[in-house]
């Protein structure tokens, strides 16, 4: 049924509780393929930027990106789950969107922080616009439950 899944993480503990789902339903329906997708937000400065720190700054979060997700894959593939690893840079929901529109992913699977009121209306919510918005089923963890290391 399922024959690639999309596992947006954002680097918090709370977006790894959406991993045991990717497991489950990657194991029972034999999935050849699972992408992590991190999307950082672009680093914005406003103001005059000298002497390369900036540059600096975007290959650091770059690089520790970078790891997160290789070392997130290498734990599911020791699982024997078949997992990639993508960093593409943007607004979160807008990457999500279009990366699993252009690469014709069957399944998003994805946690939510779980935020509510003020917290939800000041900050947002990627995952509100990734399930209002996508044109593929999208599968939403929430973090009750779920065991923070």
């Amino acid at each position: 049924m399922y024959k690639k899944i999309l596992a947006p993480l954002d680097g918090s503990e709370f977006s790894k509780c959406s991993l045991e789902h990717v497991k489950a339903i990657a194991r029972g329906c034999q999935v050849p393929e699972v992408i992590l997708l991190m999307a950082p937000e672009p680093v914005q400065y406003y103001g005059e930027a000298s002497g390369g720190w900036m540059e600096d700054l975007k290959r650091q979060a770059k690089d520790a990106a970078e790891k997160y997700i290789a070392e997130v894959a290498d734990e599911l593939k020791k699982e024997g789950i078949p997992t990639n690893g993508v960093i593409v840079s943007g607004r979160a929901d807008e990457v999500i969107l279009d990366y699993a529109r252009k690469n014709k992913v069957d399944l998003i699977i994805m946690s939510t922080h779980g935020r509510s009121g003020v917290a939800r209306w000041a900050f947002g919510s990627v995952a509100d616009s990734v399930v209002r918005n996508s044109p593929i089923p999208v599968l939403i963890a929430t973090p009750l439950g779920c065991r923070i290391r």
